[in-house]
This record gives C-alpha cells, structure tokens and sequence, in this order.
C-alpha cells in the first residue's frame, strides 16, 4: 500500500488536547500530523452561526488554576482570542474568573493550530503496527506512517480504533480506559425576536430539571442578535439523544421560558454531544499505553484524563506530548 504521509507523530483529533500536544511536538522539532473527522477545530469547543445569531454551542467557558495554563490564558488574551467572561453571577459566590473565547470559543482552538497541518473532514478508518511505527488508513483512500501516535478521540472511540488494528495493550491500561464514562448533552441554539430575562452575565446554571444550562449569547457578546444555547442535563439528554431532536429541542424551550421572558424563539437548531463531559476520569493526565510493551510509542490523551475541563484537556495533552518525547530521546 502506497504511504500518502510520513510523519514523526500523528496525532488523532483537532481538540484542545491534541492542538496542545502538536504545539509542544512542533516546538521540540518534531514532525506532526493532526488528522480530525470534524469540519471545524476544538472538538467540543463549538461555534454556529444561524442567519445573523451566532453560538457558542459547546464548551461555555473556561478557568485557569495552574501556572503554565494561566500563562497560556494571559498569551490568548494578548493575542485577541479570550477575555474574561465573569466570576460570578448572581446568588452565587464569587469563583475563579471564566474565561471565553473571542469571538467564539473555536477561536482559541484557531490560535493553537495556526502553525499545525490539520487535515480536517477526515475519518482514520484502522490503525496498525508496521514495523517499528504505525500505519493509519483513512476514509479518503490515504495512508500515513508515524514514528509515534496520540490518540485524544473521546475514550470510547479511541477503545474501537484500537481493535481496528488487534492492539492489545497492558491489561491493566485497558482496564483504566474501559473505567471512563461520559455523559450526553443535547444542545438547544435559539434565536429570539427580544433580548432575555437572563440576568448579567447572561449565564444561568440550574440544578434541577431537564436543563443545566443557559447561556444568552448576545450578552455574553458572541451574537449580534438575541440568541440562547440550552444544555440539557445528562440525565435528561441520556433519555432523549435518540429521540426526534426538534421535538425534544421545543421541550427544553418551553422549559425555558421564564428566563426568555417575553421573548419567541423565531428559529431553532438542536445538537446532541455523545461524549459531552467525562463523569469517570483516570487520575494521570494521559497514559502511556506502549509503556513497558513492543508497541511503538502510543499515548492517549483528552478531558477524561486528570480532569474534565478546559484545563484539563490543555495539560493533558501537554503530559501526552512529553511523554511521547522521553520515548524517543
């Protein structure tokens, strides 16, 4: 089979973990291909735009513990990409300041793969060993030789990818991997003829009932024009992602009325998130499935790993990436 690429690591999914693990391979001399089924970049960090409503869609916001990540947050602010969203919001304490991105939450991810080859629209079919690396076969008929491999997909998809290529990994690796559990979350996009009832920020968490979240996107200045996200709660999503998403995107509207006040949703999108947010993460930050193995060097990476957060995801895939480097010294 003709090779189409070769390259020192191909790294699976254009989310924030593997755009982070890219930018410490390139910066350490290294080759890297990121390769992701999307059309857009940052994976749950999502962006739509409806007729003149734009949306954040996926991830809300994120905040900033540790020093390196707090680093890279002042480095995107610098550079136009993120801004403080808030630190509160009304009947609640203030918190770590939430961060957005701007204009949109893909625009951090943007930022992250300027200097990176993405190929996006494209789907690895089989993973396999060849030799002393790897060959990955996509959908598009190409193939791609690696050195080395990250795999930051949600971890589920990642367990299937494997069995495409008979990788048997350590068993007690693969018992850390088989642990981690997500939950859905259906996501509700609604333009509105008349600005909200949502109080400053424009942010609203619930804890009972069939929403978790609303966000008022023209207030948090990601529309230009009135427009709501919903999220639904994973229990609520769980029961319905397989269910007629109009059907079940009016439910959460009607569910949502008191903060739409007076306003009617003139239009509306629904989007299902299968792997939304990790409830069972594994404690490292990523692992290291070829350690002590005659497999070349594969390590997976993402929100599942040492947190299911934005931060998380960025350390994440910075652990993967020098993990991956000490393998190859």
């Amino acid at each position: 089979m003709p090779i189409s690429h070769n390259t020192d690591v191909l790294i699976i999914g254009a989310g924030l973990a593997g755009l982070s693990a890219a930018n410490d391979l390139r910066q350490a001399g290294r080759k890297v291909l990121v390769i992701d089924k999307g059309r857009g970049l940052g994976g749950r960090l999502a962006g739509r735009r409806i007729g003149d409503a734009t949306f954040d869609h996926g991830a809300q916001f994120f905040t900033a513990r540790e020093s390196r990540f707090k680093a890279a947050v002042e480095g995107w602010i610098k550079a136009g990409v993120a801004e403080e969203w808030y630190s509160s919001y009304p009947g609640q304490p203030n918190g770590h300041p939430r961060y957005r991105g701007v204009p949109t939450m893909t625009a951090v991810a943007k930022f992250l793969a300027t200097d990176i080859h993405v190929m996006r629209t494209t789907r690895v079919d089989s993973i396999g060993q060849q030799g002393n690396g790897w060959l990955a076969e996509l959908d598009n008929g190409e193939t791609v030789n690696a050195k080395a491999m990250l795999i930051t997909s949600p971890v589920p998809q990642t367990i299937d990818l494997l069995a495409t290529g008979n990788i048997t990994v350590p068993t007690d690796k693969q018992a850390r991997l088989n642990r981690i559990q997500y939950e859905s979350c259906i996501a509700v996009m609604a333009i509105l003829d008349g600005p909200t009832a949502i109080e400053s920020p424009g942010a609203i968490a619930l804890e009972d009932g069939p929403i978790a979240w609303i966000t008022d996107n023209l207030q948090k200045g990601v529309s230009k024009i009135p427009a709501v996200t919903i999220h639904a709660s994973g229990e609520f999503s769980a029961e319905h992602l397989s269910h007629d998403r109009m059907e079940i995107g009016q439910r959460l509207i009607d569910a949502a009325g008191v903060y739409l006040g007076d306003a009617k949703v003139t239009e509306y999108q629904v989007h299902g998130w299968r792997y939304s947010k990790p409830t069972i993460v594994d404690d490292a930050p990523c692992i290291l499935l070829s350690e002590a193995t005659d497999l070349p060097p594969l390590a997976v990476a993402g929100d599942a790993f040492a947190g299911p957060r934005f931060e998380g995801a960025v350390q994440s895939g910075w652990a993967a990436a020098k993990a991956l480097m000490n393998t190859s010294k």
